[in-house]
This record gives C-alpha cells, structure tokens and sequence, in this order.
C-alpha cells in the first residue's frame, strides 16, 4: 500500500498528471451530478497551475497541485488528528507554499504532505504518527485500471444493476488516449447528457471525439 511510509510506488509528476485526469474522467462519466464524484480536476485552477481533489463527501478531502516544478499532495481525513504542519512540511519547496499555506488548503487542514521535483523524486517532511490515514487516500494513485474499476463498481454501482466497468477502457483513459463514445460506453452502459460530458472533459483539459 502507498502511505507516508511507503511511498516509492507513487509514479512521477507527469505520470501522476495523466492519472489524476484519468481519474476525474472516469468520474464525469460514473456520475454526471459533480456532488457524487470523488475525483475532479481543475486544468486552469492558476496560472501554470492545476489542481486535482479527491472528496468524499464525508470531510476526507485531497488535493494535488500541478506546477511546472512538480507536484504536492495534501491529504485531510476526518477524525484524525491533525500534526504539526511545520514538521509535515519541513523541507517542502517554496513554490508550493501559496498552496499548502494559503485557501483553500489552510481551511480544509493538513494530516499529511508528500511533493515531488525531478531533483529529488518523492519527499515527505517529519511523520511522526506512522498511522495518518495517508493509505486510505494514495491507494489509488499506484496506477492500475483495475484498482480504480473495483471501486467504482461498488460505489457506482451499489443498489444498481449497472454492468461492471470494462479494465480496458479504464486502462484507455489511464494511458490518455483519446476518448470515444465506446470507451465511454465501456464505463457505463449509457449516458444521459453528452454535452455535459464534453463541458467536463474541456474543463479536465482531456482530449476526445464523439463524432
């Protein structure tokens, strides 16, 4: 399991940009209501800067910046209690501080910290609970289709008699391929509002064609 702890499965920025709009893909085409999604991505969230967050509804909260110089994870989950923030953040880069500092992070609250730069890989400040919580939010990012296909046939698919999610066509949108109406339909048996899905892709910043 990814954590704090462990954290060498975590791909790099670039890797980790594709998935996270994978992720937020996959999501606008499992719930077309943005209040049911876990995952969304912002592509214009700053200048030179994007955003993907991770909510549960329930007060766990995610987000990863996107800069040029790399990548930060701030990872919130309820009911833990929260650390030191200048210990999490000890040696964090100064180009994301406006983020891990300022709104909306400052609100949401820190229970871990993780960023990367190519110079020096994945780096984490001084974890002094080794039980934060981080696993239950990073299992996701260890970039297999499958992972991500199993849990949305049980969240998505829960009381409902929807078919299962094809790995394949998750594992299309994982590699960034263009996406079509079949793959989309590799996803959900239907869709109700195409044009709202092609709103979400532009805002995701993620290519396709429905023609």
């Amino acid at each position: 399991m990814i954590s704090t702890q462990e954290y060498s499965a975590l791909p790099d920025a670039a890797s980790l940009q594709r998935l996270s709009k994978a992720l937020a893909v996959l999501d606008a085409i499992n719930s077309q209501d943005v209040e049911y999604r876990y995952y969304t991505y912002n592509a214009a969230w700053g200048e030179g800067e994007e955003v993907l967050e991770m909510s549960d509804g329930e007060g766990d909260q995610m987000l990863i910046l996107f800069r040029p110089e790399g990548c930060v994870i701030n990872g919130y989950l309820d009911g833990y209690d929260q650390p030191d923030k200048a210990k999490v953040t000890r040696g964090l880069p100064e180009v994301f501080d406006d983020f891990i500092f300022g709104e909306p992070v400052n609100s949401i609250g820190t229970t871990f910290c993780l960023w990367y730069t190519p110079e020096h890989g994945w780096q984490t400040g001084v974890v002094e609970n080794e039980d934060d919580g981080s696993e239950e939010l990073l299992y996701m990012l260890d970039g297999n289709p499958e992972t991500y296909a199993e849990w949305a046939d049980e969240y998505y698919g829960d009381e409902t008699e929807r078919s299962p999610s094809e790995v394949e066509a998750v594992a299309k949108i994982y590699r960034g391929e263009t996406l079509t109406k079949a793959t989309v339909l590799g996803i959900v048996d239907e869709l109700e509002d195409w044009a709202q899905l092609e709103e979400d892709l532009q805002g995701i910043g993620y290519p396709y064609d429905f023609s």
